[in-house]
């Protein structure tokens, strides 16, 4: 069964980080790219950032871009997201998604950003 468990949301004060965590089994991690994605309350599905299988090609959208880092262990099959400097409008669910299609989701972690 193909799982992505993502963690570390929570509370963080604008300007703030965290870093987020998606586990992922029950598929061959290493062979399909990543994706983070968000949805902030009354909006609809924004992509955040790709990842390649190997790391070697990472996309960002323009919003996050210098703010937010992805990585991958593929030893360890999790995906992170290190998000810096964040802004009270990135208070969203964020999920982790398998592959170009993004055919597997999380359930998602809530990030709230307030003061």
């Amino acid at each position: 069964e193909v799982q992505l468990v993502e963690s570390g949301g929570g509370l963080v004060q604008p300007g703030g980080s965290l870093k987020l965590s998606c586990a992922a089994s029950g598929f061959t991690y290493s062979a399909y790219p990543m994706n983070w994605v968000r949805q902030a309350p009354g909006k609809g599905l924004e992509w955040v950032s790709t990842i390649d299988s190997d790391g070697g090609v990472i996309r960002y959208a323009d919003s996050v871009k210098g703010r937010f880092t992805i990585s991958r262990d593929n030893a360890k099959n999790t995906l992170y997201l290190q998000m810096n400097s964040l802004r009270p409008g990135e208070a969203a669910v964020y999920y982790c998604a398998r592959g170009s299609g993004r055919s597997a989701w999380g359930q998602g972690t809530q990030v709230t950003v307030s003061s």
